[in-house]
């Protein structure tokens, strides 16, 4: 299964190679031209010939992760996350490390041990190390160097009605949409872009933008989603199986209100359930995208995803549907001459 195969891949941020070469595999078939760029990005092209506005659709590859920054004298490993990653929930998750894949455990002091004053506070990343059975210094050279990376060791679940568990939908969920949406044909020329290392920076979205320079731009995320019990309802930036999520503002754009507007008026038209992301916090490659060359109209259309950056990460598998139903709904009604962007407006 697709997003299987993509959530289980092996991409931390400047390491995509395993995901690029999935979707590599996956996608050819279906392309006209595909390339990377010296930072990573995939692209694939089709139909860059045809009439109407070149739409670049984009999905990051990587995935929040750790690198081993030492490696002490009993074998155990310091570490420091690449991305995003709330350190009070990593003590004993499992994680992959190295280019082999090792079972590693992330270890702290037993709590047993512990001084009352440690208890009553959170760990700290100083306080934490990851334990891949080795004992000693050299053992564990033998296997994993300083500068390696580690993943969480989550595998793909579907569990409950139509959910799945995984450790990174955000963004395989997004690079999924695009690859269904690549197989299908449109009058359009579409530029799809895997982009590379969103989680620190959006530094791959700017020159994959900056490249294709489309007339419009779509990117698809695995979003923020808050709808627990204790989360009041105007605190809830999105909630899962209420279909996928456009967003208005986050910490980096606000978005094109035009063509927001015309996404939403298309999900209405096509009866595809979706809901407005409510919270400003957190960005996506929009952040990028929007402001490179003389401004490129974008837009967001996410996937809201419980425990995001965190080893089990849950979506409606309902919600990934209906994104895919409405990205093509979007680029049919672009197809048909449904928006117009004209970059002279005044």
């Amino acid at each position: 299964m697709l997003l299987k195969q993509l959530t289980e891949a092996v991409g931390p941020s400047g390491f995509e190679t395993q995901v690029r070469n999935l979707i590599y595999k996956e996608a050819n078939p279906f392309a006209q031209n595909v390339y990377t760029d010296s930072l990573g990005t995939l692209f694939i092209e089709k139909n860059m010939t045809a009439k109407g506005p070149k739409v670049l659709l984009t999905a990051h590859m990587d995935e929040v992760s750790f690198m081993i920054v030492g490696i002490e004298e009993t074998g155990l490993m310091r570490f420091r996350p690449i991305g995003g990653v709330d350190v009070r929930i990593l003590v004993s998750k499992v994680v992959l490390v190295g280019d082999k894949g090792l079972y590693g455990v992330i270890g702290s002091k037993a709590v047993h041990l512990q001084k009352k004053e440690e208890r009553e506070h959170p760990l700290e990343l100083d306080q934490l190390f990851i334990d891949i059975g080795a004992s000693s210094k050299q053992e564990a050279e033998e296997h994993v160097a300083v500068g390696d990376i580690a993943v969480f060791a989550t595998t793909y679940e579907e569990i409950g009605d139509e959910c799945a568990k995984s450790k990174s939908f955000d963004d395989r969920v997004g690079c999924a949409v695009l690859l269904e949406t690549l197989k299908k044909d449109f009058a359009l020329p579409l530029v799809f872009a895997f982009t590379v290392q969103e989680e620190i920076g959006l530094r791959g979205a700017a020159p994959a933008a900056y490249r294709t320079n489309p007339d419009l731009a779509i990117v698809l995320e695995g979003t923020v989603c808050s709808d627990g019990p204790d989360t009041p309802s105007h605190g809830q930036a999105t909630q899962v199986d209420r279909g996928p999520a456009l967003s208005v503002v986050d910490a980096k754009t606000i978005a094109h209100r035009d063509f927001l507007q015309h996404i939403s008026q298309v999900a209405k038209d096509a009866h595809i359930p979706y809901q407005w992301r409510r919270t400003i916090g957190g960005a996506n490659d929009v952040g990028a995208i929007h402001l490179t060359r003389e401004g490129i109209v974008s837009a967001a259309i996410s996937i809201p995803t419980r425990y995001i950056h965190a080893p089990s990460q849950v979506i409606s598998l309902r919600d990934y549907k209906h994104a895919v139903d409405l990205v093509e709904a979007v680029l049919r009604s672009i197809e048909q001459g449904g928006f117009v962007n004209d970059k002279n407006m005044v």
